[in-house]
Order: structure tokens, then C-alpha cells, then sequence
């Protein structure tokens, strides 16, 4: 092969433009495509920047067209000519670079290419599963390169915004320890402290309250974060956050500030001016309208409560809900009642995916509602519903009965089923809102306690602190999280920094002080020595990227993802060590079934 001495790169290949006619230029990159005219050779070659055409003519230079019938896909080659506008019926207006091409002078093979696995174009229909395994053929494609490109611009616009607000980046460990109340840990065996082991960090979280505690005032960082859970489509094992803390703080003044980085990040990337403040919506509020605390606000189809209307029907399934303390919600999917009873029963199957029983339903028509169910209900009740629901002929109501976990779940997901299926969402609008006033615990019922819905250092309400002892369900956190187009992309709290109010909620929630101090000793020793108000937030990179590439695959965000189930399909990770390695940690595995 050759190399590259003597040349220097002058341009990528589409920077260059029309302005720049008759310049010696030297590109290098990629063929993507050789088409042979006979006289005349055309080579696409692509680059991260995109693409150009380089034309080789035999009958000037004979010799390099000789040599360009070498090229083929995937070729790695070096090439200087001449730039030149191309003649008014050749300009192809599907490309950005369709009215100018190289006039091939030199070209120099710098590496060849075996034919690839899948072809290299903007929208391959290979099956994932091949491209995961040659991810650095996947690489090149333009679509995913755009991605990543859009990725490092929102981490700069991040690091660059933190520091002019007065934030200073500051790196925490990897290998830490493991602090139980989260996901599951991926732990590292230590050789040097056999039988013990470090935890990578589901979140920087202690570590970020600790430099509070040390007076940085604001800090950030953009670090990965790593949860050994279950994985779904927009979630991996390992991840990154745009990490942030910030002392002497409200949870308006945390808001405010990250509210600016939206802004700006939509202004800069896309030119969308998102309006500020952001609309807010308390956990109760989007739970009851949406069935959701991560709502698409982008159409309508909100919940609606029935329960008093059919709290003594006759149709049992909804009075007994009522009568053991759930609730009976409904949607009214305007103009659907045309669905068939197949449309209607696939609805059904959605809604039992999330522990619903069933999906009743009303079919509005001219002369009166058509439903299984009417034959149970008075017509008052029905008229009644009806009218909540502001029905109309043509619409069809869809109702869950169960306990309000359920019935929000259920519908929630109901509701964003039906947004696809009416066509009700619009992709270029882009909704921002937080979601506030979490509840602060919830009862675990596998473990028969309350725990922390957030972490456990989360800041009650100050209103809300004498029920904490009292009626824990009815406190309210300083918890906050910022959602968009219905993805959660980030969220935070002010913390805890009284010792006797982390003391009492540790209580609350089943620790022992002994308990306490075994697994956050270090940071409640800290804490007797001066502790700010402090609170934070941190954004999930990767689901903000995904949001801004309008991409709904996290696998495209990120340069080397796993799959399903947690495995790298290039690396083959993970993978069998030798025995040496078990014995320098004191590890031994066990088969399955021993």
C-alpha cells in the first residue's frame, strides 16, 4: 500500500463548495462508489463531512485511470486535483457537494478493503445484530456519524454553559463502594483486599454532596454511570450523565439554571427558542391527567375520573373498584369510535401488558352508546359519564377500573398507544416541562417498609416533615425532573443536610443508626463538619441526544452499545478470563446447577 508523504490533506470532502473552484485540493477518505463510463471514471469518496464526486479521464491522464479501475468499495485512498464546477445538466441537487467535483491529478491507494458484511449507506436495512458486530463499518455510515457529532456538540454546549454559570468540572472515582438502595451494583474484585470488592457508580451522588461539603459551590461533571439492571429500548448498562450540584440552593434556583442549558442547547442545535420558564406539573397533576409522571404533553386524550358516577352501578367491575378504595378513569379517543372490535380488542391486550383486568368501552353513536357494558349502567349513569367526558358522536370512551397504580399505568400507556395509532403526535414539536412535588417514599411491598422513591438523601417538603413519623406516604420530596416529548431526560433534588432529619427519614425507611453508619458512614461523618443547603440534578447525555437526532433506538447514541442482554457483539464481552486471573483474585467460579 502507499503512504501519504508529500501529501497533506488540504479539506474534508464536503467543505468544500462552489467559491472554491479552480483550487488544487487533496482529499482522502473512503470510496463509496466507482462507476465506470469507459473513457471516464466517477468515484464517490466520503468522509466524515460527507461525500464528492472525483472524476479520473482517460484521455487526459491515462495512467490514473488505469490505476482508479482498482478502486472498490471501501477503499482508502488519497487523491489531489482540481476543483471544478460541474456543467449545468451533470449538478445533482440530492447532493450537498451536486454542483462541483475533483478533477483527479494523483490518487494514491492508501489501504484496501475486503467486500463488507453490509453495505455502508445512510439507511442500511442489515440486520442489527451484523452491524453490532462490525460496529466500525456501522461507524461510517453518515446517519450515525451526524449522531455522534451531535453528541460531542451537546457536551460541549454543556461544558461551555456550566462554566460561564459558575460550575467547575471535577471527576470522581470509578472504583468506589457499593452502597445498597439502588439498582445492582457491577462490582470489581479487588487482588490486593481478597474477598473484597469496588462498585462502579450508579451516580456520582455521594461524592458530588461531599463536594458541597468541601465548598466548590457548583459542580459538573460528564461521567458514566453504571446499573447491572434489566435492559429496554432506551436504556444500557452503562451510561453518561451531565452531572451537576450546586450549594446555598432552592429548587427554584436549580431549575432556572438548567432551564438555560435547555434553552440553549435547543437554540443552538436546532434553532428551536424553547419558551422559559418551563410549564410545571406536580406528580399528582400528571398522574391524574396524563397516567404518567414522564407525560407527553404534545396532544390531548387525558384521563378523566368517573368514579363518583358509577360508585353504586350495577356493573360490578366498577363499583367494587371503587368500593376498595381504587378509582374507575376513562379516555375519550375523539372521533375513533369507526375502530373495529378488533382495533378495539387489540386496545384490551395493552392495557392488560400493565396489570389491567380488561378495557370496557363506548362506541358514542346517533341513536345512543353501543357497549357491552350499557346493560348494566341506568341511562343517567351513562349520560352522565358521557358528558364528563365530553363525548360526541364518533367518539369512543375507554375505561380501566382497578386500584390507581393500576388504572394510571394502564391508561398512561393507553394513551400513548392511541397518540400513534390517531396520528395526534407531532414530531417536530418539542414539549419541555418538569414534573414536581414526588412523593418522598413509597411502600415496597416484597420488603414491607417504606424506602426513598428518589435516594434516601432526598429533602422533605419543609411543610410536610412533621407527617414523616406520622403518615410517611403524605410527604411530598424537593424532588424535581425535567421531561420531554414523555422521556424522562433528567432529574435531581435538594438534599437533606440536617443530621437529625437524615437521621429521622434513615428511621423511617428501616435503618438502624447502626445500618446507617455501616453503609453511609463516611458521608454522615462528613456532614458534622458544616454541611450547605445543597441540590442537584443530572441529565441523561444519551436520551437527549436520542430526543435531539429524533431517534427512538439509544443504541444509535452511543459508539460501542450493547445489546439485550448486556453483551458487546464486536468485543464479545463479556467473556471468560483465564485461571490465572481467578487465582490472583482469590475467585473461583461455580457452574450452573452446583
Amino acid at each position: 500500500m502507499e503512504n501519504i508523504r508529500g501529501m497533506k490533506r488540504t479539506h474534508r470532502c464536503a467543505e468544500l463548495t462552489a467559491a472554491d473552484k479552480g483550487k488544487e485540493v487533496v482529499l482522502m477518505g473512503w470510496v463509496q462508489r466507482r462507476r465506470d463510463l469507459g473513457a471516464l471514471i466517477f468515484v464517490t469518496l466520503r468522509d466524515r463531512s460527507g461525500i464528492i464526486q472525483v472524476v479520473f479521464n482517460s484521455e487526459t491522464n491515462p495512467e490514473l485511470h488505469e490505476k482508479a479501475l482498482q478502486l472498490r468499495s471501501e477503499y482508502v485512498i488519497a487523491v489531489r486535483g482540481i476543483l471544478q464546477l460541474r456543467s449545468p445538466e451533470a449538478v445533482n441537487k440530492n447532493m450537498p457537494t451536486g454542483d462541483i467535483e475533483v478533477i483527479a491529478a494523483e490518487l494514491r491507494i492508501l489501504s484496501k478493503s475486503e467486500t463488507p458484511p453490509f453495505h455502508i449507506e445512510e439507511d442500511t436495512s442489515a440486520n442489527e445484530a451484523i452491524r453490532l458486530k462490525y460496529r466500525y463499518l456501522d461507524l461510517r455510515r453518515p446517519n450515525l456519524q451526524r449522531i455522534l457529532m451531535l453528541r460531542h456538540r451537546i457536551a460541549k454546549i454543556a461544558r461551555d454553559y456550566y462554566d460561564e454559570n459558575g460550575f467547575i468540572e471535577i471527576e470522581t472515582p470509578v472504583l468506589g463502594r457499593s452502597t445498597p438502595e439502588g439498582a445492582r451494583d457491577y462490582l470489581v474484585p479487588s487482588r490486593v483486599h481478597p474477598g473484597k470488592f469496588y462498585a462502579l457508580p450508579q451516580s456520582p451522588q455521594l461524592f458530588k454532596q461531599l463536594l458541597m461539603v468541601s465548598g466548590f459551590d457548583r459542580y459538573m461533571q460528564i461521567t458514566k454511570c453504571f446499573r447491572d439492571e434489566d435492559l429496554r429500548a432506551d436504556r444500557q448498562p452503562e451510561f453518561t450523565q451531565i452531572d451537576l450540584e450546586m450549594s446555598f440552593v432552592d429548587v427554584d434556583d436549580v431549575i432556572s439554571v438548567n432551564e438555560g442549558f435547555i434553552h440553549r442547547m435547543f437554540k443552538e442545535i436546532l434553532g428551536i427558542d424553547i419558551p422559559v420558564p418551563f410549564k410545571r406539573l406536580t406528580f399528582k397533576e400528571a398522574m391524574t391527567r396524563y397516567g404518567s409522571d414522564k407525560p407527553d404533553t404534545r396532544f390531548g386524550l387525558e384521563l378523566v375520573d368517573v368514579s363518583d358516577l358509577v360508585r353504586t352501578s350495577g356493573f360490578k367491575v366498577f363499583s367494587d373498584a371503587v368500593a376498595n378504595g381504587g378509582s374507575v378513569r376513562a379516555i375519550n379517543a375523539k372521533g375513533a369510535g369507526s375502530f373495529s372490535r378488533k382495533e378495539i380488542d387489540a386496545l384490551g391486550e395493552v392495557v392488560k401488558t400493565y396489570r389491567a383486568k380488561g378495557l370496557a368501552w363506548m362506541v358514542i353513536e346517533e341513536d345512543g352508546v353501543k357497549s357491552p357494558i350499557a346493560k348494566f349502567l341506568s341511562g343517567e349513569e351513562i349520560n352522565s359519564i358521557v358528558e364528563r367526558l365530553g363525548g360526541h358522536t364518533g367518539d369512543l370512551l375507554l375505561f380501566v377500573a382497578d386500584k390507581d397504580e393500576i388504572v394510571f399505568d394502564a391508561l398512561g400507556h393507553l394513551r400513548l398507544a392511541l397518540g400513534k395509532k390517531l396520528n395526534l403526535i407531532n414530531n417536530d414539536v418539542y414539549d419541555v416541562l418538569w414534573v414536581t412535588d414526588f412523593p418522598l417514599l413509597e411502600w415496597d411491598e416484597e420488603e414491607n417498609r417504606w424506602v426513598a422513591k428518589h435516594h434516601p438523601f432526598t429533602s422533605p417538603m419543609d411543610e410536610d416533615i412533621e407527617y414523616l413519623e406520622t403518615n410517611p406516604g403524605r410527604v411530598r420530596a424537593k424532588a424535581y425532573d425535567i421531561v420531554i416529548n414523555g422521556y424522562e431526560v433528567g432529574g435531581g433534588s435538594i438534599r437533606i443536610h440536617s443530621q437529625e432529619l437524615q437521621r429521622k427519614l434513615f428511621n423511617v425507611i428501616g435503618f438502624t443508626n447502626e445500618q446507617a453508619k455501616e453503609r453511609f458512614g463516611f458521608l454522615l461523618e462528613a456532614f458534622k463538619y458544616g454541611t450547605p443547603p445543597h441540590g442537584g440534578l443530572a441529565f441523561g447525555l444519551d436520551r437527549l441526544t436520542m430526543l435531539l437526532a429524533k431517534t427512538d433506538n439509544i443504541k444509535d447514541v452511543i459508539a460501542f452499545p450493547k445489546v439485550q442482554n448486556a453483551s458487546d457483539l464486536m468485543t464479545n464481552a463479556p467473556d471468560y478470563v483465564d485461571d490465572r486471573q481467578l487465582e490472583e483474585l482469590k475467585i473461583k467460579t461455580v457452574e450452573k446447577g452446583e
